[in-house]
């Protein structure tokens, strides 16, 4: 809960369900703040999972683009938003995503804390107050062509994605610090065991390398995790119809998000299943395996 003293200066923003004061040194907006009203859960802000507050700058960069490229928003307005969503991925605002973790509403409330953050910080750059929106809205032009069902999810894998590299490359390190320890102690001898026991003889260098050739085989269970959720529905809005989007709005944003990400991103072939489930659409060839 936010609260504001007598002498802070605030501004005054309204929503559907009426006005509220927000403190005018803030870039996120109405929408967070009822969000903090109504989804107090866990306690735990979004922002500190920072790589998911860049995988959502990524998300509403790619469609800032796409939608200047299809005439849909002001080639102006869409740049400054691009221009926000790089500083906001840079992690310069991390601060101000104060949306739970756990919340009610299928990530509206991170959706709307995101899209409120991009659009004040893109006012001031464009010489305007915050709150000032006819000149960029947090839903009009931040949100356009998009839904929470497809800008979330699309966000949700960037960031796990960009999360599992993290995870691969220390787990690199430590199975190739096994490998050389097994170079290292490829001369001690030790005994083996079974079912608790001594067994037979070994050397220690072959059972670090046992734990090494463990490790990398892990590394495959990522690279597959990676490739499974690089499979996105952005452009499906609300249920995978993608009401709303200019033709050729998906194909085009997941083009930009592949560029912004630098990740083998591929838009999902069945929008509507991909939009109600987390695995990636089946290919031909495996949905007939399945059939069969």
């Amino acid at each position: 809960m936010i609260v504001t003293s007598p002498t802070q200066a605030t501004r005054l923003e309204h929503d559907f369900l009426g006005e509220m004061a927000i403190p005018d040194n803030v870039y996120y907006g109405i929408q967070t703040l009822r969000a903090l009203e109504n989804f107090y859960i866990t306690g735990i802000p979004i922002r500190t999972e920072p790589l998911f507050v860049q995988a959502l700058a990524f998300v509403k960069k790619g469609a800032a683009l796409a939608n200047k490229e299809l005439g849909v928003l002001d080639p102006n307005i869409a740049d400054f938003i691009a221009r926000a969503c790089d500083r906001v991925a840079g992690g310069e605002f991390d601060n101000q995503f104060l949306t739970d973790m756990i919340q009610g509403g299928a990530g509206t409330s991170v959706n709307m804390n995101a899209n409120e953050v991009i659009a004040n910080v893109a006012l001031e750059m464009m010489g305007h107050q915050k709150g000032d929106y006819q000149y960029c809205h947090p839903n009009n032009h931040v949100n356009c062509s998009q839904s929470t069902n497809d800008a979330y999810p699309t966000a949700f894998r960037i960031a796990l994605n960009n999360k599992l590299a993290g995870y691969r490359d220390t787990l690199a390190e430590l199975a190739d610090a096994f490998f050389a320890k097994g170079q290292e102690f490829h001369n001690v001898l030790k005994m083996g065991r079974t079912q608790l026991q001594d067994a037979v003889p070994m050397s220690m260098g072959d059972e670090f390398n046992a734990f090494a050739t463990n490790l990398r085989e892990e590394l495959l269970r990522i690279d597959d995790s990676r490739r499974l959720i690089s499979e996105i529905n952005m452009g499906a809005t609300a249920i995978g119809t993608a009401v709303n989007t200019p033709p050729g709005y998906a194909g085009l944003v997941t083009q930009h998000l592949r560029t912004i990400t630098g990740l083998d991103l591929s838009l999902a072939g069945d929008l509507i299943e991909a939009t109600y489930d987390t695995g990636p659409t089946c290919s031909s060839r495996a949905c007939s395996s399945a059939r069969r």
